[in-house]
Parts: structure tokens; sequence; C-alpha cells
């Protein structure tokens, strides 16, 4: 185990600056005055003391999840799971993955998948694992730190279900951090990947947090959006983001392939404003619009340190299921009984699967984590330098691959910039305009279609 004296020390100030913070709020949970602000491009980041924000201690290096000095999934997963019978170099330890859905309750028709995340969050409170879930729901966006969604802790069903459905929000653990150190009890955390490696990062140092947060629930991702998607969904639907009082990023219909994507906004009037994602000027979730910059130097897709981790079954039959699909990599003994018993029971209609499968339904995912990361960090050079998984290097990447890692990238910088920009004049089309470009580039060239992707098509052809 790290010895904090045998690290280097690294302070808030660092992270931030190397665009490596994430905004999980792991580190302002410690400080008191210390918290969570909004910065220019709509994103978390910590605001507290300058005695705290600047100074570099070896405590923060071992707890930040983007530290170069933190240990890795790898190290976490065998420590906590040291017995898991399956270990696979991209989806971690486990013990049973599946595919399928809740068969019980509404728990499917009310999530935007299968209903897998809320069914097990509620099922640990049923049974009494857990006394509360700390997880996502929606906010009303008031006041001087408007949100749209934030985290809470849950204590029945009904307020489980409150937090069901995709939330491609910043949202940080800091109160919620605080709050179980007050209260004494045990608690599940649900949570993206690098959310729940500051969890499990906190609580090797953090006797507490270790003894009261009991199950972590983690969530496959691409990866963390800015606010300024819901503005940006606002503009494009002709709506001032002040009269915004909530998003559905993904409405559910039955009638249509799951992966089509539509957002829906309802306004302080009641009415709403909808709009499929391929409509959108920035509606291709691969392109990296207002992506958090700390994650293109992610290497976990599929939440690798949580007791059992959840995602979307994007392949066939499944994909085109509007009614929607999870798949689940469970990963402690003590859950994989869990769902093993209401499968047979009927309850969960799910079929078991292997790596193999849990890695094609996130097929995208894994090439921007890996090769594609592996590629990134050759040019990596804002100050604090990351340490993953994956060698630095391009590989047999041929040029039109390279040249796809490039455009996310840029498209990811600029769009903060742009955006901010149009904000600040009130003209939108500064950058609405370039956003359609940008994504009309980036769909050519990573879908081979039009010209562009031809010419893209003959030119590797020639070598």
């Amino acid at each position: 185990m790290q010895r904090l004296g045998e690290l280097p020390a690294l302070a808030p100030r660092e992270i931030v600056r190397s665009g490596l913070c994430i905004g999980c709020g792991g580190c302002a949970a410690d400080k008191p005055g210390a918290g969570m602000a909004w910065d220019a491009f709509g994103q978390l980041k910590p605001d507290g003391p300058a005695d705290w924000y600047d100074a570099p201690t070896p405590s923060f290096a071992a707890r930040c999840p983007f530290s170069p000095s933190a240990i890795n999934e790898d190290v976490i997963a065998a420590e906590r799971l040291p017995d898991a019978p399956h270990v696979d170099a991209r989806i971690g330890r486990y013990e049973h993955a599946w595919v399928g859905h809740v068969a019980e309750g509404s728990f499917r028709s009310d999530g935007s998948s299968g209903g897998m995340v809320s069914w097990v969050a509620n099922e640990l409170l049923r049974t009494g694992r857990v006394d509360a879930v700390a997880h996502v729901v929606a906010t009303e966006p008031v006041g001087e730190d408007a949100r749209f969604f934030r985290y809470r802790l849950s204590r029945t069903r009904a307020e489980i279900a409150e937090g069901a459905k995709s939330r491609y929000y910043p949202i940080d653990l800091t109160e919620i951090i605080r709050a179980i150190r007050a209260t004494p009890g045990r608690y599940a955390i649900v949570g993206v990947p690098c959310f729940i490696k500051a969890v499990q990062l906190l609580r090797r140092s953090d006797p507490v947090i270790a003894e009261r947060v009991t199950h972590t629930l983690g969530l496959f991702c691409g990866h963390m959006k800015s606010a300024r998607l819901v503005e940006s969904f606002a503009w494009q639907l002709d709506t001032p983001i002040k009269e915004v009082r909530g998003v559905d990023y993904r409405i559910k219909d039955e009638g249509r392939p799951a992966n089509w994507y539509r957002a829906h906004l309802t306004l302080a009037d009641e009415s709403a404003r909808a709009q499929d994602w391929w409509h959108l000027a920035d509606g291709d979730w691969g392109a990296g619009f207002f992506q958090n910059s700390a994650c293109n130097m992610c290497d976990d897709v599929v939440a690798e340190t949580a007791d059992i981790a959840f995602g979307d079954a994007w392949v066939e039959p499944y994909s085109s299921d509007g009614r929607g699909s999870n798949v689940a990599v469970v990963r402690s003994p003590e859950l994989a009984a869990m769902v093993a018993d209401a499968v047979a029971d009927g309850r969960l209609a799910l079929t078991q699967v292997d790596a193999n499968y849990i890695v094609g339904t996130q097929a995208a995912g894994f090439r921007h984590r890996r090769e594609g990361l592996a590629y990134r960090l050759t040019w990596w050079r804002r100050g604090v330098r990351p340490v993953k998984r994956v060698a630095p290097g391009a590989g047999t990447l041929s040029p039109r691959r390279r040249l796809v890692y490039r455009t996310r990238a840029v498209i990811a910088w600029w769009s903060h910039r742009l955006f901010w920009l149009g904000r600040r004049t009130g003209w939108h089309a500064i950058y609405l305009r370039p956003a359609k470009a940008a994504l009309g580039f980036y769909q050519a060239l990573a879908w081979s279609q039009g010209k562009l992707g031809a010419w893209f098509d003959r030119a590797e052809k020639r070598g």
C-alpha cells in the first residue's frame, strides 16, 4: 500500500490547470469552506481557500482520480476483489456478466435502458443491505448556483425512481461525502467510472468512508459533458435557457430504436420542446462537443472498481428494442448472488455473456480509451503528465484514424470556447455554424460517408 510520505505532492490548482480535473468534488469535501463552482465553460471545478487550493499535499495526490500518483484501477480491483474468477484486461475483474432487462415492476419503462441501475439500488434498500443510496436526481435550476441535476441520498423506492434516466450533466460528490461522514449508516453510491474510483481512493485513507460506503454502482461512460450541452439544445430549439426547468436527454419510445436519442426540454410555462439528436448541430456524441478535457486521459470504460457496473446493450437485437436493455458486469460475490437469485426467480430477464460480448457493446468507447488514448498521450503537453495503463504511441494507426482522434480533440477544445463567445455576444451562430460544419466533417471521416470519407478510404489503400 502507498505511504503518503513517499508520494510527490500535488495541489488542486495543478490538476485543474493541466486539464485533468473531472469535477468529482472529492478534494473539496475534505476542506471546510471549499466547494465546487462553475468555470467559464460550464464545468465544475474546486473552489476554496488559497492555502488549500494552491498547497501541494501527498494526500491530494493519492486521492485525485486523475493524479499520476494515485493507484490505478487494476490495483484497486485486485485489492477489493482478489478472488474474482474472471480477470479481463478490458473490463477488469468480475463474477458474471449479463445482458437483458428488469422483468418486474416499472423499472424498465421508467429508465433510459433496461432498468437495472434503479432495480439494484432499490434491491439494496429493500433487503436492508444499505440505509440510503447516493444518486443523481433532477433539481429546480434556479438561484445563484442553478443546476439541473445534483446528487441526493434516497431512502425509498419512490425516491430511487426519481433518479432514473440518463444525466449527461456535471455533478459532484462534495455534499454527499460530507453527509455520509456526518450521519452513521450504510450507503451505496452510483457514479461514472472516475467518480467511483475517487470514492475507492477515499475509502483507502478515510476509515469513516471505508466503513459507511458499503456498495458502489458504476455506470459505463463515454465522456462527461459540460452544462453547455443543455444550453445548446435550448438555443437550437429557440428557447432561452432561463425558461428551461427540466431536461430529458433520452425520451423513451418503444416504437423507435433505443439508440435514436431524442432530447426533451420542459419550460417554466409547462410547455415543452423536443428534437432528435441527429438534427442538432452537436448531436453526435462521439464527436466530443463539450467534453471535459480529463476524459481524453481516461482508460476506464466500464467502471472497473465498482461492485457492479451497467451500460446500454448497443448490439442487435437490443439496440433496436425501444423498450431498452442493459449489460451488467457483476464484480462482488454478494451482488453476483443477489442478481443470480433474481434471474432464477424470473424477476430479471437476463442472459449470461462473456467479456467479448461486453466489449462489443461498447466497441467505440474501447477504441477511444485504448488506441486513441495511447495516441493522445503522445501529444500531451499540459503540465501534470498522466500515468495510464496504456503506453504512449501511435502503433499501427492509419492516418485516417489519427485524424479522427485529432478531430475529436479539436472539437472538444473549441466547442467550449466558441460557445462561450456566442454566449457573451448573444450571437449564437458564432458557435452553431462551425459546429454544423465540424460535425459534417467528423461524420464523413468517422463513418466513411460522402466524398470525404471515400477519399480517405482510397488514400489509405494507396498507403
